[in-house]
């Protein structure tokens, strides 16, 4: 059934802003929690930090008081959505157990848009973020079993794969190097510009994320781990914010803002089984559906544009969290060995020795790498490689096991030598 919030009515945004017992909602139980529903909230809370940053961003490049008191209004509104999701989160949830919801997130939510994107060249942007992150997942659950005594498995359930992606070392390039070729809006399929704003709003949050609690591990092998990912989530932020048009007005693209927001929460909450939560995400909705006729009628009366030139005819494709396990697997066998060049994605046997990537690489890597290390500490102290792999051995020759190597090696394990 198609949905189009720009016909329906919302709740006036006068009457939406809770008192604190409304917004200190009931924590999830992390024992009983789908790990799919831990995944719908750390997306919505990255929408809404997005949201709210814009806003503020969009106001400091306003005059008009009045449009600025607009703003004002729904940014206090988006700013308490973000802190009933951002609180569902409950308080005995580690840093490291939520980290691992959050880079379940970066794998299924960049599995699904990009099997959901429309254009060849933005699928394949997705598919070479998505098998960085994919690495950070096994980095990561390597350090909550050696921190914590827990498998990652506990967190992911049986729907997302822990093994190594493209390894986390081989990740640092040349900034300038992240930049990709942007879409043209006008010209673009609708859903490849709610595709872009969506993980690139989500990569932002985990950015922000471990930029934030990066450094509150008291091991230095954690630290390091934390600084070295938090570095390469600022990378995909940079690829992920370059594809959008830059010559995109903000009215524009504060619409665009609000619609995306209606199209998850108008997702998330047909797939969530927990009522309570449900129900949130149906408040929030149309709490969105008022913030976009807002910001429709504002790009209307200052650029007297119709919004919906910019917008599909109606929400038919619904954001679903499912198992990506295979289609992970197919990324990883064709595209393991890409790196960047410009704004093209090549083959690293295409590089030359003296290529700038190299020379990045020389730097950052010179003195030891925490992503290395981590597996290096893991099968000292626990006596064994621990994976997650449901549907068979890795898929890549050159990532397979030690136990269980053929003697094939990937292009970057040949490069590394």
């Amino acid at each position: 059934m198609s949905f189009n919030p720009l016909r329906e009515r919302g709740i006036p945004i006068e009457k939406q802003f809770r008192d604190w017992s409304e917004l200190n909602v009931k924590p999830y139980d992390k024992m009983q929690v789908h790990p799919f529903s831990r995944c719908r909230g750390i997306v919505m809370n990255g929408i809404e930090v997005e949201a709210v940053m814009f806003s503020h961003n969009m106001a400091r490049h306003t005059v008009d008081p009045k449009i600025k008191q607009q703003f004002a209004l729904v940014r206090r509104a988006e700013a308490q959505q973000q802190k009933a999701v951002n609180w569902l989160i409950p308080g005995d949830e580690s840093t490291l157990e939520v980290t691992i919801g959050y880079e379940q997130v970066a794998v299924d939510l960049t599995s699904l848009v990009a099997q959901n994107e429309p254009d060849a060249y933005l699928r394949q942007v997705y598919e070479f973020g998505l098998l960085e992150d994919f690495d950070h997942l096994y980095r990561y659950a390597k350090l909550l079993q050696m921190l914590e005594g827990k498998r990652a498995e506990q967190i992911v359930g049986s729907f997302t794969e822990i093994m190594p992606g493209r390894p986390t070392i081989f990740e640092h390039r040349d900034p300038r190097d992240e930049i990709r070729r942007p879409m043209t809006a006008p010209a673009a399929d609708p859903q490849s510009v709610l595709n872009a704003l969506t993980i690139m709003a989500a990569e932002q949050q985990t950015m922000n994320f471990y930029m934030t609690i990066g450094n509150r591990p008291m091991e230095p092998l954690a630290r390091g781990l934390y600084l070295e990912i938090a570095e390469i989530e600022e990378q995909h932020v940079t690829q992920y914010e370059s594809i959008l048009d830059p010559s995109t007005t903000w009215l524009a693209t504060l619409v665009l803002h609000e619609y995306n927001e209606c199209w998850l929460y108008y997702s998330f909450m047909q797939q969530e089984p927990d009522p309570g939560v449900k129900a949130v995400y149906e408040l929030h909705l149309n709490m969105e559906i008022e913030h976009l006729r807002i910001a429709a009628e504002m790009m209307r009366q200052i650029e007297r544009r119709d919004p919906e030139e910019l917008l599909p005819p109606a929400i038919e494709n619904p954001v679903v969290f499912q198992e990506n396990k295979e289609y992970v697997r197919q990324v990883l066998a064709n595209q393991i060995d890409l790196t960047a060049r410009e704004s093209k994605l090549v083959p690293i046997k295409q590089l030359g020795g003296d290529d700038r990537y190299y020379a990045y690489q020389s730097v950052v890597n010179r003195n030891g790498v925490p992503s290395e290390a981590v597996i290096e500490a893991a099968r000292s102290e626990l006596g064994e490689d621990y994976r997650l792999e449901t549907e068979g051995p890795h898929p890549v020759p050159g990532l397979v096991r030690e136990s269980e190597r053929d003697g094939t090696e990937t292009a970057y394990a040949a490069a590394a030598e």
